[in-house]
């Protein structure tokens, strides 16, 4: 994995970073690399209210800010910026509302690396919206001052359009942090987290390839 200056992460909602990146945030900690977390929303309309139950809409927000700090403790995290937007209006915002908020944070941290959705192929609105906004704001850099783009996808056609992953990020000796990011977000994980701890016990070869191994595109701007 490149060494990094700082590395900037961009997602919607708590637990986007848990599933495709827990693994690639913590490696990058452990090797010394600053890394900074926006999320942008607390996911306050979350399907899941916990199995069973143990929240309520009301609750939800507290619950999953709680759970996001928990998962940010469990990679090493330092820096994590809850932005304050609401879940699922993100697609709805002014046009460069998103784009002067990461312009800002780009200058404020000077990132070498960008992780966020890719456009178009990542299933929700919010996320595609998110990886919009992040191209955008990255597309009015001047080339030589561009941080790189790495995107997680995820819809069914990406790689059928986009070709496979070109990165692969060996995160095997960060299983455990990785597996414990997503337990923390449990009221929207927890038959999840179960999957992965069968499928270690198990030595389940698909449940593996998951979980040590991370994969990305990287984006190419014209």
């Amino acid at each position: 994995m490149e060494k990094e200056r700082h590395v900037l992460v961009i997602f919607p909602h708590p637990d986007d970073e848990a599933f495709s990146v827990s693994g690639t945030i913590s490696r990058h900690i452990h090797e010394g690399t600053p890394v900074t977390y926006a999320c942008l929303t607390l996911g306050q309309m979350g399907r899941n209210l916990g199995n069973p139950p143990f929240a309520t809409r009301e609750s939800l927000p507290y619950i999953r800010k709680e759970e996001l700090q928990e998962a940010a403790r469990a990679m090493g995290l330092k820096d994590l910026r809850m932005l304050g937007y609401r879940d699922k209006t993100i697609e709805f915002l002014k046009d460069d509302m998103l784009v002067n908020e990461f312009t800002a944070l780009i200058k404020e941290l000077n990132p070498s690396l960008v992780i966020s959705f890719y456009p178009r192929y990542s299933v929700h609105p919010d996320h595609d919206a998110t990886a919009e906004a992040v191209v955008k704001t990255l597309e009015k850099m001047e080339a030589p001052k561009r941080p790189k783009l790495h995107c997680v996808a995820f819809a069914h056609n990406s790689i059928e359009d986009l070709g496979e992953p070109d990165i692969a990020i060996d995160v095997k000796n960060y299983a455990e942090k990785k597996v414990a990011t997503v337990a923390a977000h449990r009221s929207q994980t927890q038959q999840y987290t179960q999957t992965l701890q069968e499928g270690i016990q198990q030595q389940n070869p698909a449940v593996l390839e998951r979980l040590y191994t991370e994969r990305f595109w990287s984006y190419k701007f014209n």
